[in-house]
């Protein structure tokens, strides 16, 4: 499928989604969110990771189109945040992991972006914030409800009162990033972490992302039971019996997501 924003590639089992409107750093309008969804589409199976970047060396996404919601009123003002939020909502509850690989700005949309991902990992120039307060709105797709959840209460009120930004050792201190490399080895490295969980399986894999996702609201008996439930639902995959036996044999496992 073409796009006019978006740049795709595969390699093996691993797909690289890049967001490419450099013009405008990559900040997110009404035709991008179409054409993530579109791309969203067209996932299969056969994926069994997708990275996330922007194009270029100084932007991942650097917020949404402030000049395409200036003129929004109050009905589509909520209407473009829930557009925003329900795609993000899907990158969040994909059945495989995504990873976002930051390269440079990542502020109000963009830094919303990342937190829907799995995991985030950034280059050391990368800048994180969520500055809406100082365009008199708040974050409107989900910022203030992944930011509370992956840094605390404490740190996202400030990060989200103040508007400030942050730098990519402050985002690493605080949780909001796993890792952060130089710019030249960020999609290395974002690719030797997908093919390492590649090459896992990709039920398993499947099963744990719905486990953590599903369990964070849930009370400690609920949680654990439904653990229990998807751990015995490991138990009816090809993949359980391939990986034990090899593992038995010493051997490495094929597996096939079965």
């Amino acid at each position: 499928m073409e796009y006019k924003f978006l740049k795709t590639a595969y390699e093996g089992t691993i797909a690289t989604l890049t967001i490419s409107a450099p013009q405008s750093l990559n900040a997110l309008n009404s035709a991008i969110l179409e054409e993530l969804g579109q791309f969203l589409d067209t996932l299969t199976p056969a994926t069994r990771v997708l990275i996330i970047t922007g194009d270029g060396e100084k932007s991942f996404v650097a917020g949404a189109d402030i000049k395409e919601m200036s003129n929004l009123n109050e009905s589509e003002g909520r209407a473009f945040g829930e557009r925003g939020a329900r795609l993000f909502r899907r990158i969040e509850t994909l059945p495989i992991p995504v990873i976002a690989a930051i390269n440079g700005f990542a502020l109000g949309g963009g830094c919303e972006l990342a937190m829907a991902c799995d995991i985030r990992i950034c280059s050391d120039n990368a800048r994180f914030g969520q500055p809406e307060v100082g365009l008199g709105i708040i974050p409107g797709f989900s910022g203030t409800v992944r930011m509370a959840r992956l840094v605390g209460m404490g740190i996202a009120k400030d990060l989200i009162f103040s508007g400030r930004n942050i730098k990519a050792d402050e985002a690493l201190r605080i949780g909001l990033v796993n890792a952060v490399y130089p710019l030249a080895d960020l999609m290395p490295q974002a690719l030797a972490l997908a093919t390492k969980i590649a090459a896992n399986a990709p039920l398993a894999v499947s099963y744990a992302k719905t486990c953590i996702n599903q369990e964070f609201d849930m009370d400690a008996d609920k949680a654990i039971a439904f653990e229990n439930t998807m751990f015995g639902r490991c138990f009816a995959t090809a993949d359980q019996k391939a990986g034990m036996q090899a593992f038995i044999n010493k051997g490495k496992a094929n597996f096939e997501g079965k």
